[in-house]
């Protein structure tokens, strides 16, 4: 590995040496294993927290583990991986991806996906006309269909996020 250190500061990145005391945020999200932050201080430690936007956040002291139970970390965790993986395709059959069609709508709830008492309004505000009850399950049914394409567009992209991209990708390709 030929780490001399155990981690940087993710502010100012400092060297945080093995065995020595460093902080960590108290947030969850803070902490996960693709994103695990680590201060060399409380001063570096809160120059963080505007960028993450905590409401209620502290740092919480901690301590670096040696040089001789890191490394034997790391090998147990390459290892953990590989057997996990290997028992699994020895157990399981791979995922399936689900394949979103216009036939899937017939067995989901009918509801209307417009706040109507807003449409109402918007439609008053704007031209000083009344809106029909019906307009609403025209509307639900488009967005319905708009939905169907988002969700393939973010299947394409191998994405299991919905996001505000795909719904532009469907709405700048319309005349």
């Amino acid at each position: 590995m030929g780490d001399t250190h155990f981690r940087l500061c993710s502010t100012c990145k400092k060297p945080i040496d093995f065995g020595s005391e460093y902080f960590r945020c108290s947030v969850s999200t803070c902490n996960r294993k693709r994103l695990e932050l680590y201060f060399c201080s409380v001063p570096c430690w809160d120059a963080h927290v505007p960028e993450a936007r905590h409401r209620d956040a502290w740092a919480e002291p901690a301590v670096a583990p040696s040089e001789a139970e890191w490394r034997a970390r790391g090998d147990e965790e390459r290892a953990a991986p590989r057997a996990a993986a290997e028992s699994r395709a020895a157990v399981e059959p791979p995922p399936r991806r689900r394949i979103v069609g216009e036939d899937d709508d017939k067995d989901l709830p009918r509801e209307v996906l417009v706040v109507v008492s807003k449409l109402k309004q918007y439609i008053r505000a704007r031209s000083g006309m009344n809106t029909s009850d019906n307009v609403v399950n025209v509307l639900s049914d488009h967005l319905r269909r708009l939905c169907v394409q988002a969700i393939r567009h973010a299947a394409e992209d191998d994405r299991k996020t919905v996001m505000d991209r795909d719904f532009a990708a469907i709405l700048d390709k319309r005349p």
